[in-house]
């Protein structure tokens, strides 16, 4: 790609909002303004409330500001379901002159109902104001690996120390609708090749781990399981009396992180008994950093030699 093509790098992201207040006018936007039952709108009021707010957006304009900083190259950040939203931000970049982009969603494990959304909130490709490069998915980039094994390593010694003994750990991603495994998509076996990767990085045997998917929607047909609560109860049937839990589908903390495992799932594992840790979230980590910009090098010169071959050589 020619040096004096205008490129950036744009992060997308799930999105949540600012507010307890502006909580359901969010839930329309990730229904796409099918209304909620208010029972299901107020429990997500509720879990808002209990953490104050989700530091999600404020996260995920961080990481963006790391990653400039080692890619020299702008960053920006779009938001599916929250401000700011992915085609305001697009149009912003538009009038900012970008002509290439190398699009990254900040959930590394692909599905359709995920990623594959976020490609579609683009727009047809067509239609876009400048070309783009979309990264489908990097479950297993040694460095976001390496940045996951980092937290574990730091939180798993300190719940041996207070355990006084082994702490099995429950790798968690996002669950989706079973319907869409079924349909082929690539997720599930994603989401546990990372966290297969992961355990290696500490050298956990086999035995020593197990995989949950977590945040079941509380609509849509049965959900892809094991749940965490079911993972719990049956580590407890084992005679464990402590848990690691390490959500390898997430890159920050967000209510999913910060309600569900912190608030719910503890909440369970105290009343069966057990106690509950969990590795700190990458968040501003400068491995997911090195990581995020691994990629952006790779795509960006893989454009350039694309670019390059296509120029007749002169005669």
């Amino acid at each position: 790609m020619s040096s004096s093509k205008k490129i950036a790098v744009l992060l997308l992201a799930h999105g949540s909002p600012d507010s307890v207040e502006d909580v359901p006018e969010f839930l329309l936007q990730v229904t796409r303004g099918r209304a909620l039952p208010s029972e299901v709108v107020e429990e997500v009021k509720h879990r808002y409330g209990l953490i104050g707010r989700s530091p999600l957006t404020e996260l995920t304009m961080q990481q963006g500001e790391l990653l400039s900083g080692q890619v020299g190259l702008p960053v920006y950040v779009g938001m599916r379901n929250w401000k700011p939203f992915i085609a305001d931000t697009m149009k912003r970049m538009a009038k900012d002159g970008i002509e290439h982009a190398v699009v990254i969603c900040l959930a590394p494990q692909d599905s359709r109902t995920s990623v594959g959304l976020y490609r579609s909130a683009l727009g047809p490709e067509s239609d876009l104001p400048f070309s783009v490069d979309f990264v489908e998915s990097w479950h297993d980039h040694p460095l976001l690996i390496k940045a996951f094994v980092e937290r574990l390593a730091a939180g798993l010694t300190s719940a041996r120390a207070e355990n006084g003994s082994s702490v099995p750990v429950i790798f968690t991603a996002h669950s989706v609708p079973e319907r869409t495994i079924l349909e082929g998509d690539a997720y599930e076996t994603q989401a546990k090749k990372t966290a297969e990767l992961v355990a290696a990085g500490v050298s956990l045997a086999r035995e020593d781990w197990t995989f949950a998917f977590q945040s079941q929607g509380m609509s849509g047909g049965p959900w892809l399981g094991p749940t965490v609560e079911e993972a719990i109860l049956a580590l407890k049937a084992h005679g464990h009396s402590g848990i690691f839990v390490h959500p390898i589908g997430f890159l920050c903390d967000h209510v999913e992180v910060l309600f569900d495992i912190d608030i719910a799932f503890r909440k369970f594992a105290d009343a069966e008994g057990m106690r509950l840790w969990r590795a700190e979230s990458l968040n501003e980590s400068p491995l997911l950093t090195a990581a995020l910009a691994d990629i952006v090098k790779s795509r960006t010169m893989r454009a350039t030699n694309h670019l390059l071959a296509s120029v007749p050589a002169n005669k």
